[in-house]
């Protein structure tokens, strides 16, 4: 018992962490992307300064510069902005490890998809995680990076494949999870392993009077533009643990390839009005369409939905035997799942009363989509599916 509520608690002061940590980061991150974007270069600015910007917030005016490499000497007192990544970072991974790979037998494989033990699970999310950095880190210290477009079309391509062969590997939770994992590391990795060792060299070249190297500056910038396009997607990824019919559908890669095509689109539009140029709002028109697509994509049910219609409408006594046999070991006043001390989310499925009451919800997670059990762990068939799914539709909800 107190295994289980030892890492309850510490599942919830982490997510928190890994939340206030994140704010923390995309808030700055985004800050500074609109400051830097608009920047106006105006005359009787000092030496070396790029452009600056007047702002206003909480009743105060601001008056904003940017040097294009450093100033010429260093300021008696310097912000560094990298501790909100890397605690969002740690926090995020230690998370994993409780809710993922402690427990990987019920949200990282899923056995109808892939017979795998949890070590093998972890090892295998584990090597994909360090795997993808390497080969991104690869693709940009090799110049590949200088060149926006076919590099940006080169990473989601990338992104796209990991997501498709992770739903053939893991569990649809786990799937979105390792690949909104694999795009924060990345994001953290730009931050500690290039931007912030470049800024330290800026600052010792300034300390010994000497003029930084330029091309720190520019590839510290492209690294921090990486990370503004692959924000919005990588939030949509570490939310979506919550919603069923995005991770445990037939089409779940598909839906993970359109919201890595629209995070960065709707960035697009911000960015080009941060920059005072004219707004894209042909954005907003396709970014409609996408979501339209991910809601056709997510009906689609399960992989392994029947499609054929049932010979007889269900009986509830039907119904029955199949949410008893397979969720109420958990979805009871006292379940006996090992591990199991109180029903998840509270759902208790242990009565007719109880099991009419909320039939959109086992709908929702047990026929139209494969969320439900956890892995698959009980082994529900996809005529138990079809069954729960008929019976749902009698009920006209």
């Amino acid at each position: 018992m107190w295994g289980t509520i030892l890492s309850e608690w510490l599942s919830l002061i982490l997510r928190w962490l890994h939340v206030v940590a994140a704010i923390g980061w995309i808030g700055s991150s985004f800050y500074f992307i609109h400051l830097d974007l608009s920047l106006k270069p105006e005359r009787g600015l000092p030496e070396g300064v790029q452009g600056e910007a007047w702002q206003v917030h909480g009743g105060g005016f601001y008056r904003i510069m940017k040097y294009l490499v450093a100033p010429s000497q260093m300021p008696d007192e310097l912000t560094w902005f990298k501790w909100e990544a890397y605690t969002t970072w740690l926090s995020g991974f230690a998370l994993m490890v409780v809710v993922y790979y402690l427990d990987a037998d019920l949200f990282l494989v899923d056995k109808s998809i892939l017979d795998l033990t949890p070590l093998q699970a972890g090892l295998f999310s584990l090597g994909s995680l360090a795997l993808a950095w390497l080969l991104y880190e690869a693709a940009c210290r090799s110049g590949l990076a200088a060149h926006e477009l076919p590099f940006a079309l080169g990473g989601y391509v990338f992104l796209v494949g990991l997501t498709y062969a992770f739903t053939h590997v893991l569990s649809g939770r786990g799937a979105f999870n390792q690949i909104g994992a694999i795009i924060g590391t990345i994001m953290v990795a730009n931050v500690f392993a290039l931007i912030i060792p470049n800024q330290k060299k800026i600052v010792a070249a300034l300390l010994a009077g000497q003029a930084p190297e330029a091309k720190l500056g520019k590839t510290s910038k492209e690294r921090s533009v990486h990370n503004n396009y692959l924000t919005l997607p990588v939030v949509v990824l570490m939310i979506s643990n919550h919603y069923p019919l995005l991770f445990a559908t037939r089409y779940n890669w598909l839906i993970v390839a359109i919201v890595l095509a629209l995070g960065p689109i709707i960035r697009h539009f911000f960015n080009e009005r941060h920059a005072g140029r004219a707004s894209p709002w042909w954005v907003w028109g396709i970014a409609a369409l996408g979501m339209i697509a991910i809601a056709l994509l997510s009906a689609a049910g399960p992989r392994d939905a029947k499609a054929a219609s049932l010979p007889a409408p269900p009986t509830y006594a039907q119904v029955e035997e199949i949410v008893l046999s397979r969720c109420s070991m958990c979805h009871a006043a006292e379940p006996v799942w090992t591990g199991i001390m109180i029903a998840p989310k509270a759902v208790l499925l242990d009565s007719t009363d109880h099991i009419k009451r909320n039939a959109r919800l086992i709908g929702r997670v047990a026929a139209w989509s494969s969320a439900m059990p956890p892995g698959n762990v009980t082994e529900i068939t996809a005529d138990e599916r079809a069954v729960l799914a008929a019976w749902v539709a009698s009920q006209g909800l």
